[in-house]
């Protein structure tokens, strides 16, 4: 089954209207490749301002989302708020929010459950630490992490599955092809005996960690990486190489 390649780019808490204004005529004028889905994570207080000002070609996504649609949770934002700017994705279980702010498995997959009621499509991340890398337990952290993500999901057409090992986040040291590779076969064959034949075939499962112009060709070779998350890179010109990667 032909998985339609998807890029991610993760602004995370960086920009102002003027480089963020500057990166979004960089992308409106660039010639992007037509089979590639292109979607922004832009910070929510510039939601409105990416969605008014992006072609819409190119997809807008929410950072992070609350698990349910209103209330007195001072900060947070819904889905509903999400899509009322005009943003149709959002982007839950990330490392920085899992590992930073200390968000559960438990939260993550109530947020994915309530994302997906709402008509968001949903990134989902996962990923190992260097020291459970090291120990050997990436498969035991990315089934655990993505079991509580598959209990919450019904409809796995608005899923994309982020693979983001959290040692080569900004840290500039990326997963060999041959890494991403293997873990994302292997997230396959566990979709393929816990969910079903016809989801492990279908989702798209991408990679994150420090992806650049200079990477990512070769990345994007691999048979079961079916785009990108990317951070740092999505705001210089050089995202626009990536989402060409196979072009």
């Amino acid at each position: 089954m032909s998985r339609k390649f998807f890029v991610g780019g993760n602004w995370k808490m960086n920009g102002d209207k003027k480089s963020l204004g500057d990166l979004i005529t960089t992308l409106n004028t660039a010639s992007l490749h037509d089979e590639t889905e292109v979607v922004c994570g832009a910070p929510s207080i510039y939601l409105d301002f990416a969605r008014s000002n992006l072609d819409p070609r190119i997809s807008v996504a929410a950072q992070n989302c609350y698990k349910v649609a209103k209330g007195a949770f001072t900060g947070e934002i819904s889905p509903a708020m999400i899509k009322d700017c005009g943003a149709d994705w959002v982007i839950l279980g990330h490392s920085e929010r899992r590992h930073v702010f200390g968000e559960s498995d438990e939260l993550i997959g109530q947020k994915v459950a309530h994302a997906l009621e709402s008509g968001l499509g949903v990134i989902a991340c996962i990923g190992e630490k260097l020291e459970e890398r090291e120990a050997g337990t990436t498969e035991d952290v990315v089934f655990a992490q993505t079991k509580v993500i598959t209990d919450n999901v019904i409809d796995w057409s608005r899923v994309v599955l982020a693979y983001e090992p959290v040692w080569a986040i900004g840290t500039g040291k990326t997963a060999t092809p041959q890494q991403a590779q293997e873990v994302h076969e292997k997230l396959r064959e566990w979709l393929r005996a816990n969910v079903s034949e016809s989801v492990a075939d279908s989702v798209r499962i991408i990679y994150g960690g420090s992806v650049t112009g200079g990477s990512c060709k070769e990345l994007a070779s691999q048979s079961d990486v079916d785009g990108f998350l990317v951070g740092g890179a999505s705001l210089k010109p050089e995202f626009v190489d990536i989402i060409n990667a196979r072009a």
